[in-house]
């Protein structure tokens, strides 16, 4: 199979995610004054900080990996697991859920340490007043997990070139517009600590 570089940065970084769910607790999630009763928690770690539904668990990564990525938190409606194997020197990776259930979500931030000349294709947005570009498929790099959806959003915190942070989002139907609606809440209320 192969991977787009995007893609390729993606499972790089998922790769130093070995044991993710014993890397945990990084991060804090608390509880949240929500409108319309839907419920959200509030993450907050020393990079960022955001607004996301309950039904969502938030999975903080502590460990700092020994390559140029770094996965930050992932977020999902089912739990996650090592989405690695090594034998040998070669690790191969996936995605830290073989199969989104119904109405399923994994949500994935990671930083990137390789500078970047631009944030690439999609559509201008701003995220914790940052510029970012936003490109939403239909199934896209999130299709092999059973997703409907991709949101990829690039996030340029630091004058170009520079390092970019990631934001990627696998949706399943049915009712994509809600898990839509819920990216959009947690996107909106994004902030970047001060550097």
């Amino acid at each position: 199979m192969s991977l787009t570089a995007r893609r390729l940065l993606l499972l790089v970084a998922t790769a130093a995610a070995v044991g993710i769910t014993g890397a945990c607790g990084g991060g804090e999630v608390g509880t949240q004054a929500a409108p319309r009763d839907s419920q959200l928690l509030s993450y907050k770690d020393s990079f960022l900080s955001f607004a996301y539904p309950a039904a969502w668990t938030a999975y903080p990564y502590e460990k700092v990996p020994e390559l140029h990525f770094r996965p930050l938190v992932f977020l999902s409606t089912q739990p996650v697991h090592d989405p690695c194997s090594t034998q040998g020197n070669e690790t191969t990776c996936g995605f830290p859920v073989e199969q989104l259930q119904p109405g399923g979500v994994l949500v994935m931030w990671q930083m990137n340490g390789i500078p970047a000349m631009g944030l690439g294709p999609g559509t201008p947005i701003r995220v914790g007043g940052h510029p970012a570009m936003r490109n939403e498929t239909a199934g896209g790099e999130c299709r092999s997990i059973g997703a409907d959806r991709t949101i990829d959003v690039a996030v340029e915190l630091s004058p170009l070139p520079s390092p970019l942070t990631y934001f990627t989002a696998c949706l399943r139907g049915p009712d994509l517009e809600q898990s839509e609606k819920s990216v959009d809440v947690l996107l909106e209320s994004t902030k970047f600590a001060s550097k």
